[in-house]
């Protein structure tokens, strides 16, 4: 078994983006400045009562929101068990809840996660999963690379025969902006090892998960 590390927080003054580059942080008035900006922007005061700590708070509440920018998925994955009878089944976690933000409008994305991988040798504790999808969810992003990080960081780590993940969410920049808002769920999944090459595994999977768009009755999807 392999041992944890002590930490899995990057430094807090600096983040590695997405794409591979090192961000340094603004300071914490230089951010608070920002929103004070924003919210003249907006047309309003940032100085009458009812705002006046609002800057504080909406930065503290960033400081939560994209906190996985700031920590190593894999390293949730390093501690696993080895110990399970020869179990070699699909091990599946569902309708593990998350909230995110969208990269283009820094709207809500509010969905579930389901996960699902055909072990080799060894597993990894479930509540690993659920912090798995939180960092990557604790990030800006779109919805189809954040499926596709879960399931390549999975696969990268624990090497199993397959892993499937799949992403129902629901786009708030879709449902609060525009004349035509439309309250739609959005889903996206990715497929690897024998989840990609045998569509017997793959959906015993889909089946399993029982997603929401598709009624239980059987009919047409929403």
């Amino acid at each position: 078994m392999e041992k944890i590390a002590k930490s899995n927080r990057l430094p807090k003054s600096r983040a590695t983006a997405q794409h591979g580059t090192t961000v340094t942080r603004p300071s914490r008035p230089q951010a608070e400045d920002a929103v004070r900006t924003l919210i003249r922007w907006a047309g309003d005061n940032p100085d009458r009562e009812g705002l006046i700590g609002t800057p504080a708070r909406v930065v503290n509440a960033y400081e939560e929101w994209f906190a996985g920018n700031f920590e190593d998925p894999r390293e949730y994955l390093k501690r696993t068990f080895e110990e399970v009878a020869g179990y070699d089944e699909i091990v599946l976690l569902r309708d593990i809840r998350f909230e995110s933000h969208c990269e283009h409008h820094i709207a809500p994305i509010i969905g579930w996660v389901h996960i699902g991988y055909l072990p080799r040798d060894r597993v990894v504790g479930i509540s690993k999963l659920v912090r798995l999808v939180d960092v990557y969810a604790k990030r800006l992003q779109v919805q189809e690379k954040m499926t596709a990080e879960i399931a390549k960081c999975l696969n990268s780590v624990l090497k199993p025969f397959g892993v499937g993940v799949v992403v129902e969410a629901a786009h708030e920049c879709m449902t609060t902006r525009g004349v035509h808002k439309t309250d739609v769920t959005m889903v996206t999944s990715c497929m690897l090892g024998s989840f990609r090459t045998h569509a017997e595994t793959r959906q015993e999977f889909l089946a399993a998960i029982n997603l929401r768009g598709v009624p239980r009755n059987g009919g047409s999807s929403v």
